[in-house]
């Protein structure tokens, strides 16, 4: 009887196979998945296989009932692919979501919902024109709620970002408690004896998680009996450059505010430049809390103080609901997750130099 390899404490990882076969951790999870479309000569496909055999690996369950759907493709559906250059937010999620993706031999589809012309009902289209296995839906409009609920109770595999349980009682969601991150910026500003607070919305109100946000601000000033004057809310879009164009505006009308709260660190650093522009000084004559901490919050000047939101863990969450439904396809309850946000405090708040 051949020998069989001693066993192990611990089991060896993708990783020491790829070691051991001379390949790439990719190259491993391609073989032992069975993705065929990558190029793998036969030769390097049998030395991994054998080496796997001689190692006592084998892949994670969850990946293999992934890989071995109809497609082998993930999609990530946006409202805009423009949304990519300008969100960072977005941007890092799609990247976590990518290299989940990578690590279990699938593609990655990323799609919009409003390009080439696409109305909302045209959300449907777009998922049924593509051979999938599940996807995951980013911040859908308002006006395109109901075709996703439609889609979730149609049995489609699919994580949802931006809508909660309330919305979508029988399909996957994760993010932000969006009113209660808001709420806490906003009341970090109060705490400093802040009254007037402005905000800057990252996007239209046709989304869910700017209304959230809104409302938050609007809480806040609530809980402290102060007014939320209609005057002091302006939308962005997405983009720094909006972040800045509405902070004019704001400015330009002359309303009077010493602090604003951005609703995202793009946005944040949009106004950032428009305050600076108009001679106005962050924190001492304006105080700055943002939302994401995306990395560049750390760099600007100053460093923006704002809610951590965890894009690249919100990605492997996302996955990992995903590879749960797929083993159970058909017999999956829903799941609604919510990671916490947390303040992060900076210079651009001003609670490190003084109380007003």
């Amino acid at each position: 009887m051949p020998d069989q390899p001693a066993p192990s404490a611990t089991p060896p990882t993708s990783s020491e196979v790829a070691q051991r076969a001379g390949v790439s951790r990719t190259t491993v999870s391609f073989v032992l998945n069975g993705v065929r479309s990558q190029g793998i000569s036969e030769a390097t496909r049998e030395r991994v296989l054998a080496v796997a055999r001689e190692m006592g690996y084998a892949p994670h369950a969850a990946a293999r009932t992934l890989a071995s759907g109809q497609s082998g493709t993930v999609a990530m559906v946006i409202p805009k692919m423009a949304h990519l250059y300008v969100d960072a937010f977005l941007a890092q999620l799609a990247a976590s979501i990518n290299e989940e993706c990578h690590h279990l031999g699938l593609k990655l589809l990323i799609e919009s919902t409003e390009d080439e012309g696409r109305e909302a009902g045209g959300f449907v289209k777009l998922v049924r024109s593509r051979r999938i296995d599940g996807l995951v839906v980013v911040n859908p409009r308002n006006s395109e709620r109901e075709h996703v609920r439609r889609l979730g109770e149609a049995g489609i595999p699919m994580v949802v970002f931006g809508l909660g349980a309330a919305d979508l009682p029988r399909t996957c969601t994760m993010g932000t408690d969006n009113a209660r991150g808001a709420q806490t910026a906003v009341s970090h500003l109060i705490g400093l004896g802040h009254r007037r607070i402005a905000h800057v919305s990252f996007a239209p109100d046709e989304y869910h998680s700017v209304s959230g946000r809104e409302q938050g601000w609007r809480q806040a000033l609530a809980a402290a009996g102060l007014p939320a004057d209609p005057a002091l809310v302006e939308h962005g879009d997405i983009s720094a450059q909006s972040g800045y164009l509405a902070t004019r505006r704001l400015l330009d009308r002359g309303v009077a505010f010493s602090a604003l709260f951005a609703g995202n660190d793009t946005i944040a650093f949009g106004a950032i430049k428009a305050l600076h522009d108009a001679g106005r000084h962050i924190p001492d004559d304006v105080a700055l809390v943002g939302y994401d901490d995306i990395p560049l919050a750390d760099f600007s000047t100053p460093p923006l103080t704002t809610m951590s939101s965890d894009p690249i863990g919100h990605g492997k969450d996302a996955m990992r609901l995903l590879l749960a439904q797929l083993q159970r396809r058909g017999d999956a309850a829903a799941v609604h997750e919510e990671r916490q946000t947390v303040l992060v405090v900076r210079d651009s708040c001003g609670a490190r130099r003084r109380r007003p």
